[in-house]
């Protein structure tokens, strides 16, 4: 066995242990957790239910919605495990750092709420890996991993606790950052001869298949865009949720049939853009929208992603040479860009006459300052009782915008690097026709195995090449 075959298992040998040690040293049980003199902090019993509405959406969501690939459903599922695994135990390490260790404490708490907060980070890569899907190595994928989670991670704290820009289904922090930074490597990694792959493209049972991720994945978004706040802001966050999944996907049937020269159903469409409703709405799903506003930005998402995936995946792939294998930037990024400007919308349009004491617990930072009139008005007629800074609807709408842009730069900008580092010769590229093909990584039987044009294919193993003839039989 030569060292191309072995190099991935090494450095996923090391990792593994290093994480271990990390946690031995830096991770303990969080209050709720331990066994001596257990506080509880968290309550299991109504978060985990979201968690594993959560847990579901990236292991069996996003694993069989990426198997529309002919001969990459091994790698599409299979991978797609390796990747979020690996990247859970990453997250939760690199938050913590950034969360509890930077700020003096001596150890991270491991708890439920920060297994929600590590699945988050997991569908922020594998949304990127949407973008790079069959162009890439295992070890690409965990060198990948192991930038965009620190950058992800770094960007939401300037986001969240520096600019004070809310996010509470993450499409800002996950669905745009994801998407950008899986367009920048993609971008970096172009290989001209992506399109013209034999092995790119689905066949009727694949896409069968895919269509078991959009279900599982339509299902449990009202829990990915709630799972994290609590209270009318949580139950806000499912009816929206509910409301702008249900109108996308009537749209998006409807606008796809209206672009298709023969008037027929697109199944890329149905797999992908009936989602984008869940995406639009994650930033804004807490705030009091009314249901209609909710229905209406499920439209809006339908019709962007269906045009996205008729029109601009193929110009992005012509004239800018970004070749999107999953259409992320039409499932997750236009429609996250589209959630952040809803949400900095509805945020400097927000009062305490239509929103009430929900203003100031969605925007803390818009309660006013300490030793203040306005503070002693607020703390007579809420029961609000902690300061803010005293920001205006305005000047709050702003720093929503702010962020959105903040996470666009950081998210093109690291991708791109990433992407150079990625095409260092050591990290296994696959081009050719070893792209969008599972036996470049697995062992795959030929029986039932899609076959190209002229029924045959070379695949070279390490420094052997293979003739494997494939039939019918």
């Amino acid at each position: 066995m030569n060292l191309r075959r072995t190099k991935f298992s090494l450095v996923a040998i090391v990792l593994q242990v290093l994480f271990i040690i990390i946690f031995g040293v830096l991770g303990e049980y969080g209050e709720s957790a331990r066994a001596k003199d257990p506080v509880p902090a968290v309550d299991v019993a109504a978060m985990y239910p979201y968690f594993q509405d959560v847990h579901v959406m990236i292991f069996i969501g996003f694993g069989f919605l990426m198997t529309f690939l002919k001969r990459y459903g091994f790698s599409a599922v299979s991978v797609n495990l390796l990747v979020a695994a690996f990247v859970l135990q990453w997250a939760y390490i690199v938050r913590g750092i950034i969360h509890h260790v930077a700020h003096g404490h001596a150890k991270f708490p491991v708890h439920l709420g920060e297994m929600l907060s590590a699945d988050f980070a997991a569908a922020t890569v594998l949304i990127s890996f949407g973008a790079v899907l069959g162009k890439t190595s295992p070890l690409q994928l965990l060198v990948m991993a192991l930038i965009e989670v620190v950058l992800s991670q770094v960007n939401e704290w300037i986001g969240l606790d520096k600019l004070g820009a809310v996010d509470v289904g993450e499409s800002m922090y996950i669905h745009a950052f994801g998407a950008y930074f899986g367009l920048a490597v993609a971008r970096v990694l172009h290989n001209d001869h992506a399109s013209e792959a034999k092995s790119e493209g689905s066949v009727y049972h694949s896409d069968i298949f895919s269509m078991v991720g959009t279900v599982f994945l339509w299902i449990f978004w009202p829990s990915f865009n709630g799972g994290a706040a609590s209270g009318d802001e949580q139950h806000r966050a499912i009816i929206n949720t509910y409301l702008s999944l249900a109108a996308c996907t009537v749209i998006t049937f409807a606008i796809s049939q209206l672009v298709d020269s023969k008037g027929k159903f697109n199944m890329v469409h149905v797999q992908n853009a009936t989602l984008a409703g869940g995406v639009a709405l994650g930033t804004s799903a807490n705030m009091p929208l009314q249901p209609w506003a909710a229905m209406l930005i499920g439209c809006i998402a339908g019709v962007l992603s269906v045009i996205g995936y008729q029109y601009i995946t193929p110009f992005l792939d012509s004239k800018l040479k970004i070749h999107d294998t999953c259409g992320v930037n039409n499932l997750h990024g236009m429609p996250g860009i589209l959630a952040g400007i809803v949400g900095a919308i509805f945020a400097a349009m927000a009062n305490t006459d239509s929103w009430g004491e929900s203003m100031y617990e969605i925007f803390p930072l818009m309660v006013p300052m300490e030793n203040t009139t306005d503070f002693t008005m607020v703390q007579a007629n809420f029961s609000i009782m902690d300061p803010g800074a005293g920001r205006t609807s305005v000047t709050q709408g702003g720093f929503q915008m702010l962020a959105l842009v903040v996470t666009l730069v950081v998210a093109i900008v690291g991708g791109a690097v990433t992407g150079l580092l990625l095409r260092l010769p050591c990290f296994d590229n696959v081009e050719g026709n070893r792209m969008f093909d599972d036996r470049e990584f697995f062992i795959v039987e030929a029986q039932g195995f899609p076959y190209n044009e002229t029924g045959d294919d070379t695949i070279e193993d390490g420094n052997d090449t293979k003739m494997r003839m494939l039939n019918d039989s």
